[in-house]
């Protein structure tokens, strides 16, 4: 047994230790990526896992076997190797959570005890879904399509043709990367984490991540129609802002203020 040499308590305390180094190692290297939406996703789940952890934190079954301890070490040590020489691989920093996470459970408590786990991986193993796997089509047609309806009801004389949205004196070019797969993705894991940490009915998990993909797709949406319009008006500084700058931040704020009062409303005033 792993811990037949230390107490219980002593075992926690260096569980929670090596958790902490894990997850403090994964924040700086996604810090250093410069992918601020990954980073914002990954503090998320980490504190939904940390929670999570810290609420069963005295009825797990901490018992391992040699098997077990070694496969984990082995996984953990594979994070830290291909964390010392990363180069910014995006791929990797969204697996590693799910990685260290199997790890860790397999050190704690062995194969069989994985299923103490399970919501904690589960979350895990929805962060390391890459967009390409989630998303397989490229959606920028329809987001560009969207993007003129929102404007023809705004009044605005705005047509498409393929992924550009065209106004009378300017376009814009809707790209994969501006297609609004992003804050779909960004959605869909707060409605992942709700559903595991929260009991919900049979509708309200089919309902709550459709919610939430409609919901990034069409604030999305939105972002488009008013990059078209600052396009039309020839203000690059507005654009760039709305684009690439804190604009865009502000958007992604938006429809997560918008899912959480939906989700108050549907799904947590229920359970009280």
């Amino acid at each position: 047994m792993l811990n037949l040499k230390l107490s219980v308590k002593d075992f926690k305390l260096w569980l929670f230790g090596l958790a902490a180094g894990l997850i403090a190692l994964h924040l700086t290297l996604t810090w250093r990526s410069g992918n601020s939406d990954l980073l914002s996703t990954t503090v998320l789940f980490w504190v939904a896992v940390s929670a999570l952890q810290w609420k069963k934190r005295d009825t797990l079954n901490l018992e391992s076997d040699f098997f077990s301890s070694f496969l984990g070490a082995s996984l953990l040590t594979l994070v830290l190797l291909k964390s010392a020489h990363l180069s910014g691989n995006p791929s990797f920093l969204r697996i590693s959570p799910f990685i260290s996470g199997m790890g860790l459970g397999l050190l704690a408590s062995g194969v069989k005890g994985l299923k103490q786990y399970w919501q904690e991986l589960s979350l895990l193993g929805f962060l390391s879904v890459a967009e390409g796997w989630l998303f397989p089509f490229d959606i920028s047609l329809l987001t560009a399509k969207f993007a003129v309806f929102v404007l023809w009801l705004l009044g605005f004389p705005a047509s498409s043709q393929g992924v550009l949205v065209i106004l009378p004196t300017g376009f814009v070019e809707v790209y994969q990367g501006c297609s609004g797969i992003g804050l779909m993705l960004q959605l869909l894991g707060w409605a992942s984490i709700l559903l595991v940490m929260v009991p919900t009915s049979s509708k309200q998990k089919i309902f709550v991540p459709v919610v939430a993909a409609l919901l990034g797709f069409a604030v999305n949406g939105v972002r488009i129609a008013l990059l078209a319009v600052l396009t039309a008006l020839s203000n690059q500084e507005a654009f760039e802002y709305w684009h690439r700058g804190d604009g865009s931040l502000i958007f992604s704020a938006i429809a997560v203020l918008i899912f959480g009062v939906f989700c108050h409303l549907t799904v947590l005033t229920k359970q009280s």
